[in-house]
């Protein structure tokens, strides 16, 4: 359109250029431009706890679900039908072979069956729910108790693989359906189009995973949906091995839409938190004692031999002494009783010199540039802030972050501590499905229960990115499968202390396997038997109560820990190996196969080795972690070029002598001083949560009961749920309705009886905490009279803002 547009403006004659642009505005009312899709017949689907009767829409259980009939009368539990095709043929069935069948488009009353619920922080007003039902009837519920305050919808949807993962109008949708892309599409806008009436438009984002199948089409209606909004896509590898397919590249990744709604954005975060593909390098601190050639006493710096002295109680430091003269024995110093003089001796106790002379080191100490080292058996391994580090500090590419115990500044190297702007390729280890997703679930699960389940960490992240700086965020996710969202959303919450509450709604679909073995054994959907074994009740909401619990389905505590996103600085020691079957001199043939077994460690790498050398250090690649002397009389060459690579973890000696080897280990430990890295800080799965959660199924209700006020109870849980979710959700005991309800702790009250206005009245005054009311009466005059008495935040008029307002199936 944009190019005939174009061509148009060119036409010089502008009573032809009006004819023609009306001419193709005509022809662009009729046919589609952009993405074209079929709408499709509509999605039906089954209704099994609602009771057969005169009137309704229903099909068979076990035949098409698009072949409907309608229910003309009952008699003896036989059901006379027409059938709504163009014969109408009258048909009789029993009444236990027929289900109740919904058509998008026609009004349905909803309302919300409790089936269960976990309570682990009873103190806790935060409630989660599950809502097991069909996501397009449970958005449109979602819309009426929440639209436009939604601020981070995620989803996980079908993707449409052709491998039968998904259903349309109760069939599977596989690679040979030519409308199978079609279908996807038509399924996604509709829902869609009611997530966008969710999400608050001032502040909200939307978060859609897919991967290559459908990602192309996808982002065309998401253009076409929110095309306001700005969006972004990001690839994220979630399986670093790979899936390998003959004749293709190995595919590792996914990809992740964002919609920013309004001011929705992605909240700056630290960038090895989330994005780094390998480690941040370390802030290495040089060895205050010098090696190396000039390093002995008496050769260079003759006022660099001085004591360092550390408290013999507290083994902190105390003060230097004075340097001492070449030549004049360390022996003539006096030491104090309480303390300890330590000075620079290698590991043959030979003599050597620090690299301060005693005016700098004071200085350093006195800016905090000294690290003293731990004293053990009257020695300490000194280090210090060299001048190229503090021309670093100087310049912004080193921070300081506080101090450490012994005063000594905490250093890091800038890019990646502060906040920064989310990238759009990720790749973390701990995003790996199999490892984090599968094998996670299993601990919980104890068996294959659910295939591909997303990394806990990964959804944890991605949802850190839109709610850092929203506590208390609503998230919905209505493609929520096994339950990794809530899960995610709870360890956020341990996390930072947040209050986040999580929606989740997924259908109660069972396998394929097991939906044959099932109808082989005559049983059918909307059995208990077969409901039992549904996504929601037999993989979602076990994993949900249990990761609360801090237990797995049989009840045993659960083994391993979560990573979090928060870290901490871990010291360790560095490895040292002896190599001692090989003799003293050795080929370069030998050397090469040394260095090839070592590299076939897989933990280790060694630079390759191309020529005769003595040692081998990686001069340029930090993925080098290991180091090799191969000639023990190239020791103090080896520890000049081990200077500042503090990257390397792993050391091997060739030499048969074990004295030697622990003299050399003892130096090179000295000298490089222990492995400091920031590694994240772990929970034990088995403390749980402190959250709580209820799990309902949508059901529906007759209309003309409702407006009766004879299914005050089956609404409750919606009235809750439209105020806040606050506190347990409450129940009424019997079967007599009291003339009012307050819920003090769930900061709701109704009014279910008029005539009681008055004692109502004086029970909203001597109440604190009430910002919603909910006021059954027929009279629009009484309702808003009494709501502007009442003086709180929120009232409703019922039973005609949910007949008026509750017709899930009719989009308005």
């Amino acid at each position: 359109m944009a190019a005939i547009n174009d061509l148009i403006d060119q036409i010089e004659n502008p009573d032809l250029r009006l004819r023609i642009q009306q001419e193709v505005a005509k022809m662009s009312k009729q046919r589609k431009f952009g993405l074209v899709f079929e709408d499709h017949v509509p999605e039906n689907i089954p209704l099994y706890e609602l009771p057969i009767r005169r009137g309704l829409r229903v099909a068979k259980r076990d035949g098409d679900i698009r072949d409907n009939y309608q229910v003309l009368s009952i008699k003896d539990g036989i059901a006379e039908c027409e059938h709504l095709d163009d014969e109408h043929a009258r048909v009789s069935f029993p009444v236990e072979d027929l289900i109740a069948v919904a058509q998008f488009g026609e009004p349905i009353y909803p309302c919300l069956k409790p089936m269960d619920s976990v309570c682990n922080a009873p103190d806790s007003e935060l409630w989660h729910t599950l809502i097991e039902a069909d996501n397009y009837h449970a958005l449109q519920l979602l819309v009426y108790l929440y639209g436009g305050k939604v601020d981070c919808i995620y989803i996980d949807p079908p993707y449409n693989t052709g491998a039968r993962d998904w259903k349309y109008n109760n069939d599977y949708v596989d690679s040979n359906d030519s409308y199978r892309h079609s279908k996807w599409l038509s399924m996604m806008e509709k829902r869609l189009l009611l997530a966008k009436k969710l999400l608050n438009p001032k502040d909200s984002v939307l978060i859609v995973t897919i991967d290559e199948k459908e990602y192309h089409h996808l982002a065309c209606l998401l253009e076409k949906l929110f095309s306001e909004a700005n969006i972004q896509m990001v690839s994220s590898v979630i399986n670093p091995k790979g899936s390998v397919k003959a004749g293709l590249l190995t595919r590792c990744d996914e990809y992740i839409f964002f919609i920013y709604i309004g001011n929705g954005s992605a909240n700056a975060c630290n960038d090895d938190f989330l994005f780094a593909t390998t480690q941040k390098k370390k802030v290495r601190w040089p060895s205050l004692k010098r090696t190396g050639s000039n390093s002995r006493r008496g050769i260079y710096k003759s006022n660099a031999f001085y004591p360092i002295f550390y408290r013999k109680d507290t083994g902190k430091f105390d003060h230097i002494g004075e340097s001492l003269p070449h030549g004049v024995p360390r022996s003539t110093v006096t030491v104090p009783d309480d303390l300890v003089a330590v000075w620079p001796l290698d590991g043959k106790g030979e003599e050597r010199i620090w690299q301060l002379y005693p005016e700098s080191f004071i200085e350093l100490a006195k800016q905090g540039f000294i690290r003293f080292g731990r004293l053990s058996k009257g020695s300490a391994s000194p280090y210090y802030v060299s001048t190229g580090l503090r021309k670093k500090i100087l310049c912004g590419e080193i921070v300081i972050n506080g101090k450490d115990n012994d005063g000594s500044v905490m250093l890091e190297y800038a890019s990646g501590q502060k906040d920064e702007s989310p990238k759009t390729v990720w790749n973390k280890t701990s995003h790996s499905a199999s490892e984090h997703g599968t094998n996670l679930l299993s601990r919980i699960l104890g068996d294959n229960r659910f295939s591909y389940p997303k990394s806990l960490y990964a959804v944890r992240d991605t949802i850190n990115i839109i709610t850092k700086n929203k506590p208390n965020a609503l998230i919905l996710d209505f493609f929520a499968g096994s339950g990794t969202t809530l899960h995610a959303v709870n360890l956020l919450n341990k996390e930072d202390g947040g209050h986040r509450r999580c929606i989740m709604v997924t259908n109660n679909e069972i396998g394929e396997k097991k939906e044959k073995e099932l109808i082989l054994q005559g049983i059918r959907p909307g059995d208990e038997e077969w409901e039992k074994w549904g996504i929601a009740r037999f993989v979602n909401w076990p994993r949900t109560e249990c990761s609360i619990k801090g237990v797995n389905v049989n009840g045993n505590l659960v083994d391993g820990d979560y990573i979090t996103s928060k870290m901490e600085n871990q010291k360790s020691d560095r490895k040292f190996v002896q190599i001692n079957f090989l003799p003293y001199t050795l080929s370069l043939k030998q050397k090469k196969a040394l260095v090839s077994f070592i590299n076939k460690q897989k933990a280790v790498k060694i630079p390759s080795i191309s020529e005769d050398t003595d040692f081998l250090v990686a001069e340029d690649d930090d993925s080098c972690n290991a180091s090799i002397l191969f000639n023990i009389t190239a020791i103090d060459d080896w520890k000049d070029a081990l200077e500042g690579h503090d990257e390397i973890t792993d050391f091997y000696i060739v030499t048969q002598k074990d004295s030697l080897f622990r003299q050399i280990k003892t130096e090179i430990s000295d000298l490089m001083g222990p492995i400091e890295e920031s590694v994240p800080v772990t929970i034990p799965m088995k403390d749980g949560f402190k959250a709580n959660a209820i799990y309902f199924k949508l059901g529906f209700l007759d209309k003309t009961s409702v407006a009766l006020g004879c299914q005050f109870k089956e609404l409750l849980p919606i009235l809750w749920m439209k105020a806040g979710a606050r506190g347990e959700c409450p129940t009424i005991d019997g079967e007599e309705l009291p003339k009012m309800l307050i819920c003090e702790k769930n900061h709701f009250a109704v009014l279910i009886d008029e005539n009681a206005y008055p004692q109502f009245e004086k029970k909203m005054n001597e109440t604190n905490g009430i910002d919603v009311v909910y006021i059954i009466t027929d009279s629009d005059s009484g309702y808003k009279e009494m709501a502007q008495e009442l003086h709180v935040e929120t009232t409703y008029q019922l039973y005609r803002d949910y007949l008026d307002n509750f017709r899930i199936n009719n989009v308005r």
